[in-house]
């Protein structure tokens, strides 16, 4: 299901039948070394699902029931209960559940006839790193434990690679926040209480229960999560605060004049190659090995020197490079209140890369600007437009391990509060292109398409209250990275950013043509080339792309970019890609124009 066909016909679901008897032979096998269970993930199935994707579920499982291991059924980060007759019907030994993210389903699994199988409850959250209340989760399993008599099983709702190992480990965390907080080791132990309490009765764990109470109700109350006046803003916004002054018509017209941009204007991302150089004065400045004032001149230096490379280079819109940027969530966490740090909170983010997300526990206000003064620097350094550059308040939501204790729409409007702010200063420092990243954007969306609209309206609400308090010739930008948008378009739209960026370079454009049907209505910077790979392609591949674009959006709605920011990759072959891409556009751009 989550396979991606190329070929013009192919149906990936074909490939079933010759999949399931290597399944079997696996089963076999791991059954011959005395392995009783084994578990098969199957996610999707908190997805709608077409007829035919449910009819293979069946297909599958009644080949491979017969393996003589006990098969667990597993799923997670959503409700099944919309397929509770195929569960039913399906001949596995057991089915786990996640009753953590979605535990209304629960009820649909004890009043319906489950009997022979075993039924395993994932009541531990295994997404975020807050402590269970135990004494609630107890009362739960406790019904399920009379329907279930000997076949219920307890776990985390989901593997725990999505939480930091151990939170013994932090040593610098307030202790009133850390008491708070669960990760992996201490999650287990969760488990472990839960399982001597409903084995042993309560009394066994009465004393836990009440510790655990005790730090649910020091949460509840705490003054570090409260702040009247972030609320107050919140409360007091205005279906004006998430508009722009006139329609893009308009303020494409000013910007314009302000800005005298060629045809295909050239521009980057954001970020430029983080260096050992950088690296090491960040790491420094931490230890405090440098002071405040030979850190300044040390990023400021990188600043100049990225400035210069990116005129010779010949780009229409430049940026800062981002130098003192070591994470594009964890930064600006980083000067927000409401946020709190881990020293080895690290969880897999893709491949071998890892992150170490903050942890947004309370109520989000900026005190101060927090990148003003080194795009100020920038600008100071050229004539050529300089993009201030944002996280946005969907991104920074979703890329943070987010307080459980309120709806996510309120704590996504007060992050797009302080971004807001941000957004003013720029402007006033006389910044007049501010990009706000939403790479998150589309991973936030719920599994199931009826859930949609509600999250769409309130994170399209955030980022306009974050963009939309400037001046019509502020031209507000937004990237995000590569996404399926052809079923969100609408709200894509509905952003009503000046320029978005998107990664469409190893679509070979394809994703354009979902804006063309859509006919979007503002600019777009397409990337032309693929950042995630240290291959320099040949102009003639950017040219042939920048020509497709062409065909496909009218050339003076369009920019020219890469996919994404040029963080992880090296000086030489990002000084050589984008001097590629700057000739193809200067190409293109005289042909357009003869």
């Amino acid at each position: 299901y989550l396979g991606k066909e190329v070929t013009p016909g192919f149906q990936r679901l074909d490939l079933l039948p010759r999949l399931l008897p290597v399944y079997r032979e696996i089963l076999q096998k791991i059954a011959s070394l005395g392995v009783e269970w084994v578990q098969i993930d199957e996610p999707i199935l908190s997805l709608d699902l077409e007829q035919p994707w449910l009819d293979s579920f069946a297909e599958a499982y009644h080949t491979l029931h017969d393996s003589s291991c006990r098969l667990l059924l597993t799923t997670y980060f959503g409700t099944v209960d919309h397929h509770l007759t195929l569960l039913k019907n399906l001949p596995v030994d057991g089915l786990h559940i996640d009753v953590s993210s979605a535990p209304e389903q629960l009820e649909s699994f004890l009043t319906e006839d489950f009997s022979g199988k075993t039924l395993s409850l994932g009541c531990i959250d295994g997404r975020n790193i807050w402590r269970a209340d135990l004494s609630q989760k107890l009362e739960t399993l406790s019904q399920a434990a009379s329907r279930f008599a000997g076949k219920l099983w307890i776990a985390p709702s989901c593997s725990l690679l999505h939480c930091p190992v151990d939170l013994a480990l932090e040593t610098k965390l307030e202790p009133e926040i850390k008491n708070w907080l669960a990760f992996s080791a201490q999650k287990l132990e969760e488990m472990t209480i839960l399982g001597r309490g409903l084995n042993q009765g309560r009394e066994s764990v009465e004393a836990i229960l009440t510790a655990s109470d005790e730090a649910r109700q020091s949460r509840m109350e705490s003054s570090r999560i409260h702040n009247p006046v972030v609320h107050q803003r919140v409360d007091n916004l205005t279906e004006r605060d998430s508009q722009r002054n006139h329609p893009f018509v308009t303020r494409k017209h000013l910007q314009q004049q302000r800005f005298n941009l060629p045809l295909l204007p050239t521009t980057t991302i954001g970020s430029f190659p983080q260096t050992a150089t950088i690296r090491q004065a960040r790491a420094a400045f931490r230890k405090n090995e440098l002071s405040h004032l030979e850190y300044l001149s040390a990023m400021r230096a990188e600043i100049r020197e990225m400035i210069r490379k990116q005129e010779e280079i010949g780009l229409d819109v430049l940026v800062h490079g981002e130098p003192e940027r070591n994470d594009m969530v964890e930064y600006f966490g980083e000067q927000l209140w409401g946020y709190a740090f881990t020293e080895n909170g690290w969880v897999q983010s893709y491949g071998s890369r890892c992150v170490k997300p903050p942890i947004l526990y309370g109520d989000v206000y900026r005190p101060e600007a927090m990148t003003v003064e080194w795009i100020k620097y920038a600008q100071s350094q050229t004539g050529k437009p300089v993009k201030g550059m944002l996280t946005g308040p969907v991104t920074m939501l979703m890329w943070s391990f987010v307080r459980d204790d309120q709806p996510r729409s309120t704590t996504a409007l007060q992050l797009a509060l302080a971004i807001r702010d941000e957004v003013a200063d720029l402007e006033n420092a006389g910044i007049g292109m501010i990009q706000i990243d939403e790479p998150a954007f589309r991973e936030g969306l719920p599994l199931r398409k009826q859930d949609w609209k509600s999250y769409l309206d309130w994170a399209v609400k955030a980022f306009r209250v974050a963009s939309s308090g400037v001046k019509d010739e502020t031209q507000i930008h937004t990237h995000m990275c590569y996404s399926e948008f052809h079923d969100i378009l609408p709200a894509i739209a509905e952003l009503d950013a000046d320029v978005i960026t998107i990664e469409t370079s190893r679509s070979r454009m394809e994703l354009l043509d979902a804006f063309v049907k859509f006919s979007y209505p503002n600019e777009i910077g397409p990337g032309v080339y693929d950042i995630h790979s240290p291959r320099v392609p040949d102009a003639s591949e950017m040219l042939e792309l920048l020509k497709k674009a062409s065909r496909y959006i009218d050339p003076t709605l369009l920019w020219v970019n890469p996919d994404c920011g040029l963080k992880t990759r090296n000086w030489p072959e990002t000084q050589t890609a984008l001097q590629k891409m700057v000739d193809c556009a200067k190409t293109l751009r005289s042909a357009l124009q003869a």
